[in-house]
């Protein structure tokens, strides 16, 4: 996207000119999330891979958006994402 731009040749006395627009692809999942089952005060990890590397992610629990803290931890490698659940009870299913 960032190479949208004019481009010109120029040849001193001339120029010539195109307009350059690059349309994005759409992020889509290469891998979904799948169920996953875990013993209560165990650690569970939810592991999704995307078409693009270093899309944002935004992770929820229902309706309820999750943010970084000792009970839930985010990484993002490449195309993969994860969230970590620590310490499991049944109020997380």
């Amino acid at each position: 996207k960032s190479d949208s731009d004019t481009y010109s040749c120029d040849i001193g006395d001339a120029q010539s000119r195109a307009k350059l627009t690059v349309q994005e692809t759409p992020v889509l999942f290469k891998q979904e999330l799948q169920n996953e089952e875990a013993k209560e005060g165990k650690q569970v990890r939810l592991t999704c891979e995307l078409s693009k590397p270093g899309t944002p992610v935004k992770w929820m629990k229902g309706d309820t958006i999750l943010y970084a803290s000792e009970k839930y931890e985010f990484k993002q490698h490449g195309t993969v994402a994860e969230l970590i659940i620590r310490d499991v009870k049944s109020v997380d299913a």
